[in-house]
């Protein structure tokens, strides 16, 4: 079990890790909240179209509960299958790979009109990590997060981006496994003991403790009634609401 983190006193353990791999939406960039979106309304309109036969199960999709639960940090069709599970839905092929769709059609619209931006505390974590000598990795389920960092003006803040067509063409296994962030600190050079992990998926918070990542840093953006507890449950060895604070005093911002 970690523990809650008060303000700034992490600067000294991040300058002990030799490496840090920041996942990508949520973390880095606001796209979480595009991506919840974009499968509610996937998932209610299939709700709609195919209710589940136990009443309970009818209700819309949650963009906090049943975000953080079946489909964050998750690739398009782990997430989607997860969630029809959970609602009595046969996640037959067919069937996840055409919600998927849809998502991902959403999102794309919504990227391509309204951009995302990134967290200016993420900005100046990373910023301060780079003066400090301690190379920094984005990695993402996605395919879009080169596009989603670029968008943002902060990809060249990164020494390397694994992303899903990375994961897709090496055949890496998905969260909660931790082969996208060890995939990432071998690129660096740097082992999984010597490495932090930054995540704010309960599903990559357990890869990066499964992973064997010297610091797991859950980050919750929520900030509901519970979930960091629930962030530390899965692995996190820390939990703050924002990263720019661990970076400490005298930082310049």
């Amino acid at each position: 079990m970690g523990r809650s983190l008060a303000p700034g006193t992490l600067a000294a353990g991040l300058r002990d890790v030799r490496a840090v791999v920041f996942d990508t939406d949520g973390v880095i960039t606001d796209s979480a909240r595009v991506h919840a979106a974009a499968w509610k309304t996937a998932f209610d309109a299939h709700l709609r179209a195919h209710p589940p036969e136990n009443p309970d199960q009818r209700r819309p999709f949650d963009v906090r509960d049943d975000y953080l639960r079946h489909v964050d940090g998750k690739s398009r069709l782990d997430g989607a299958a997860a969630f029809l599970a959970a609602r009595g839905i046969d996640p037959s092929p067919e069937t996840v790979r055409a919600v998927a769709a849809e998502k991902e059609r959403l999102f794309t619209e919504q990227l391509r009109e309204h951009g995302v931006d990134a967290y200016p505390g993420t900005v100046r974590l990373v910023r301060a990590l780079r003066r400090a000598g301690v190379p920094c990795a984005a990695a993402s389920a996605s395919r879009h997060a080169g596009e989603l960092l670029g968008r943002a003006g902060v990809l060249d803040l990164f020494d390397l981006l694994v992303d899903g067509g990375e994961a897709a063409r090496l055949g890496l296994a998905g969260k909660p496994e931790p082969d996208l962030f060890l995939e990432a600190v071998r690129r660096l050079g740097v082992p999984a003991r010597r490495a932090a992990v930054v995540e704010d998926a309960l599903a990559g918070v357990e890869a990066g403790r499964r992973g064997g990542f010297a610091l797991v840093i859950g980050v919750d953006r929520a900030a509901g009634e519970d979930t960091g507890a629930r962030l530390l449950r899965h692995g996190a060895h820390v939990v703050v609401r924002d990263l720019g604070e661990l970076v400490t005093e005298g930082e310049s911002k």
